[in-house]
């Protein structure tokens, strides 16, 4: 009976030596796909160039503010990502399908003009975050806002697109 008893122990212990092993095994094949991963993520950092990220970022809002001068909301939510949304001030997250109508309040408000101002870029090849200023003018050159705004883009099948928008005024409050 005790020979039982010391041979179920040791077989017990057996048992969670290779149950160590098999694990050990496991974790240094993830260990090593993780250090592969990592590998990989540098190497395409390595790549990144922000400068050119920067110049796109810079291309885009040309387009965009171009589109605020043609009062043309579709082309305005044209560069927001597939599950882009915006931030407006005072409101609810618009999501993409209510973009059109967001921008189109906009234009209908009488903003004819908008000029951006970034300030900073910084990010990588999958995505950026965008700081800067942005001005609203209406008819007769007229300033109608001003304030600061933050994008974070993500490249979207080779294209940079506006994945968050936030932004709101630095004016006063009007009574």
């Amino acid at each position: 009976m005790q020979k039982l008893s010391v041979m179920k122990k040791t077989f017990s212990l057996y048992v969670l030596i290779g149950a160590a092993f098999i694990l050990s095994c496991n974790n240094s094949t993830t260990a090593g796909k993780a250090a592969s991963d990592s590998s990989n993520n540098m190497m395409a950092e390595k790549n990144f160039d922000l400068n050119k990220a920067r110049n796109s970022i810079d291309e885009e809002n040309k387009k965009f503010t171009d589109e605020v001068k043609k009062g043309d909301s579709v082309g305005l939510a044209s560069h927001y990502a597939s599950d882009g949304m915006a931030l407006p001030p005072n409101s609810e997250a618009v999501k993409k399908e209510g973009l059109i109508s967001l921008w189109g309040s906009f234009i209908r408000m009488g903003v004819k003009e908008l000029r951006l101002s970034t300030q900073d870029v910084k990010g990588s090849d999958e995505m950026l975050t965008e700081t800067g200023t942005y001005e609203l003018y209406g008819d007769k050159n007229k300033m109608l806002d001003k304030g600061k705004y933050v994008v974070v883009w993500e490249n979207e099948n080779g294209s940079w697109k506006i994945y968050r928008d936030i932004f709101n005024t630095s004016m006063p409050e009007s009574k």
